[in-house]
């Protein structure tokens, strides 16, 4: 697929999203999370940051978007954001595409966005999973396009969150994981990112709204950089405002 029908592709599932021609709204949701690690690769080794998250399920899909602001020491701020929509074949055609596990086929789009021009393009398919216990799986295939390297590369994305209990203490592990091929001059790199919360608001009246525990990022030859692999644990507090 050339780079031309990859971003008009995006573009296209992007202008189907939120303003207007996404239909009504079904559910949101929205939080923010603070973050500090130490031992980062490819830049200062302790960042703080906060990121700014929201989804919502329409008549049509879903969309989900984040913004990531990397405090750095020298009082640097980076900001990094990707917006996710994704259009339901079951809602556009009325049609039950339910079997097994698998509870949607969705057209499925992504763009990055960072600090000085960087952007990538992603375009393709999902499947939503209905596994017990978990209030979802969504795997993803993209092909994927970045404009400052020479071709193109797949993508798979996958998404979880599952909720769970012990001893009378309410947990909540999610997480997502992006296994990209090699582009460029950059290699094939993988970055998974699971996180352990504790629904600490359980304790204080706000069930389900405000956790804290650990995000684990470990992302092996980082950027498509041979050889940087970076293996983080991240302090997690993560405030859910709808």
């Amino acid at each position: 697929m050339s780079r031309m029908l990859l971003s008009c592709l995006c573009v296209s599932i992007l202008s189907a999203s939120p303003a207007g021609a996404d239909g009504p709204i079904r559910w949101h949701s929205e939080n923010v999370q603070i973050l500090k690690g130490l031992n980062y690769e490819l830049g200062p080794e302790e960042r703080t940051i906060i990121t700014v998250e929201h989804a919502h399920t329409s008549d049509i899909g879903d969309l989900f978007l984040f913004t990531d602001f990397t405090f750095e020491p020298d009082g640097d701020i980076q900001a990094y954001g990707e917006i996710t929509p994704r259009l339901s074949l079951s809602r556009l055609t009325g049609r039950d595409w339910r079997a097994g596990v698998f509870s949607d086929v969705l057209l499925a789009a992504n763009y990055e966005r960072g600090e000085g021009g960087v952007e990538r393009y992603l375009a393709g398919a999902a499947i939503d999973l209905d596994i017990e216990g978990f209030r979802f799986v969504r795997v993803h295939a993209f092909l994927r396009d970045d404009p400052s390297r020479s071709g193109t590369t797949g993508q798979l994305s996958i998404a979880w969150n599952r909720p769970f209990e012990i001893g009378g203490e309410a947990f909540l592990a999610e997480g997502f994981a992006d296994l990209a091929g090699a582009e460029g001059n950059g290699v094939a790199n993988q970055l998974l990112v699971p996180r352990l919360l504790w629904d600490i608001g359980a304790h204080h009246g706000a069930a389900g709204r405000v956790y804290l525990g650990l995000e684990w990022q470990y992302w092996h030859n980082k950027f498509g950089v041979d050889g940087v692999t970076e293996s983080v644990p991240q302090i997690q507090l993560k405030w859910v405002l709808h």
